[in-house]
C-alpha cells in the first residue's frame, strides 16, 4: 500500500501546496480521495496513472476539493479510457455531475457512475471494506476509512499434522474450504489462527474535532487529518469548521490510531507554520508528520 500526497493546501494554491487531493495504490487499484484543482498536473509529477483511477471519494463541495474532476474526466477522455469510472460523495453529487457535463463542449466518452452516501459501509470486497462517516464542517462533509481484509495465518505445521498434502488443499483451506483427506473432512477452523487486523487509513476531509471522527479513525494505521490552523488561530478554526493541530493530536490519540499526518495547511502564512503545527501537535501525539505535495507514505 502506498500513499501520495498530490495536494496539501488548504482553499488557496502556494506555489509549494496544491489543493487537496491523495492517491492510495493498493490491492491492485488507484483510490483519489478529493479531487482539488490542477489535480491532473500534479498527477504528471507522480507514477500514479490517471488512466489507472478506479474509484475517487469526495469529502465535501467546497472547490478546493472538487475543482480538479471536470478537467481529469475530460483528458482521461481524450487519452482514450474506456474503463468504469465510480465516484462517491455526499448528497448533492447528482448536482455536481450535472454541473460537470454541462461545462463547455464536455465529452466523457467513458461510463461514469455518480453515486450519492451517507455513513456506513459503501464499499465491501474480498480484499478491503470503506466505510463514510459525517463529520462536523459547515457544509455537509464525510470522512473515510480504508481497512485491509487480512486471512487468518495459515498453520503450516497444524495442516500437515492433520495429514493435508502440501498443494492445492492449503489454499482451499486458507479460503475458508472444507478438504476432505483419506476420508476425513478437515475444516478451515481446525488449520487456521487468529483473525488478524490488516492496515487502516483514515482520511478525515475536512471538520471540527468530533466524537464521529475519533469513531471512524479508531485504531488507524495511519490517520491523515486536516491541520488548517494552528492553536492561536483556534477561533478561526471553529469559525470556518476546521481543526487545528492540536485538535488532530488529540483525535489521533484518542482515536488509538498509530501515526498521524497533518494535511489541509492554510497558505495563508510562510512555511515556518507548518513548523509551529508540527511542534504543537508531536506536544500531544508524538507520532506526527507534516504533509507535503508529492510525498510518499509505504505502508
Amino acid at each position: 500500500m502506498e500513499i501520495i500526497f498530490l495536494g496539501t493546501s488548504s482553499a488557496v494554491h502556494s506555489k509549494e501546496r496544491n489543493q487537496p487531493s491523495i492517491a492510495l495504490k493498493a490491492f491492485g487499484e488507484i483510490i483519489l480521495f478529493d479531487c482539488g484543482e490542477a489535480t491532473q498536473r500534479q498527477l504528471l509529477h507522480t507514477n500514479v496513472s490517471p488512466m489507472k483511477i478506479s474509484k475517487i471519494f469526495i469529502t465535501h463541495f467546497h472547490g478546493d476539493h472538487i475543482l480538479g474532476l471536470p478537467g481529469l474526466l475530460q483528458s482521461m477522455s481524450l487519452n482514450g479510457r474506456d474503463s468504469k469510472l465510480t465516484i462517491y460523495g455526499p448528497k448533492g453529487l447528482d448536482k455536481v455531475k450535472n454541473a460537470i457535463y454541462s461545462l463547455g463542449y464536455c465529452a466523457i466518452d467513458y461510463p461514469v457512475e455518480f453515486i450519492e452516501i451517507d455513513s456506513g459501509i459503501i464499499e465491501d470486497n474480498e480484499q478491503y471494506f470503506i466505510e463514510a462517516q459525517r463529520v462536523k464542517h459547515n457544509v455537509p462533509a464525510l470522512a473515510y476509512s480504508i481497512e485491509e481484509k487480512k486471512k487468518p495465518r495459515f498453520l503450516r505445521e497444524k495442516a500437515i499434522e492433520l495429514g493435508v498434502p502440501v498443494g492445492p488443499a492449503f489454499g482451499k483451506l486458507h479460503n475458508g474450504e472444507e478438504v476432505e483427506i483419506n476420508g476425513n473432512i478437515i475444516k478451515p477452523e481446525q488449520v487456521l489462527g487468529k483473525p488478524r487486523k490488516g492496515k487502516k487509513i483514515t482520511y478525515s476531509g475536512d471538520t471540527r474535532p468530533c466524537e464521529e471522527m475519533i469513531m471512524l479513525a479508531r485504531d488507524s494505521t495511519i490517520l491523515i487529518h486536516e491541520s488548517t490552523f494552528i492553536e492561536k488561530e483556534k477561533r478561526n478554526a471553529e469559525e470556518y469548521g476546521h481543526s487545528t493541530s492540536i485538535d488532530a493530536a488529540y483525535i489521533a490519540r484518542d482515536s488509538n490510531s498509530k501515526e498521524l499526518i497533518l494535511t489541509h495547511i492554510s497558505t495563508r502564512y510562510g512555511p515556518e507554520y507548518g513548523e509551529i503545527m508540527l511542534k504543537e501537535a508531536r506536544e500531544i501525539f508524538e507520532n506526527t508528520k507534516l504533509a507535503k505535495d508529492f510525498m510518499e507514505v509505504e505502508l
